[in-house]
């Protein structure tokens, strides 16, 4: 009879990843990170959001950008597929420095955008 090595999956795994570092230079997601950071005006977005005096705070609008972008470049056609991405795909995590936002908040600023 053949014989396998065990398999636990009743266990805790601490595996410690730099986002930054996902970010390899010379790449797409790269590329899109340093020109939505350092190339872009996008102080069009702050009148948008009405939040200083109460309410929650918003997605920046860099990151929801960078997902959009990125998303479209891999194929990702709907704001459900990106919004999973943001959870399972670490080029994803690292260009929202592991925040995820909902399908909703992409659709809406896609919208938004006039990019639909």
């Amino acid at each position: 009879m053949a014989k396998y090595k065990a398999c636990n999956y009743d266990q805790l795994v601490m595996v410690p990843v730099n986002l930054e570092d996902q970010l390899v230079p010379g790449t797409l997601e790269h590329t899109i990170h340093y020109v939505v950071e350092h190339r872009l005006d996008l102080s069009s977005f702050d009148a948008q959001y009405h939040n200083e005096e109460t309410g929650r705070a918003a997605y920046n609008p860099r990151v929801l950008l960078k997902v959009v972008l990125l998303g479209y470049a891999r194929g990702l056609k709907t704001s459900r597929l990106m919004e999973r991405a943001c959870r399972e795909n670490i080029i994803f995590m690292a260009l929202t420095s592991g925040q995820r936002p909902d399908h909703s908040t992409l659709a809406a600023f896609v919208s938004g955008m006039g990019m639909d």
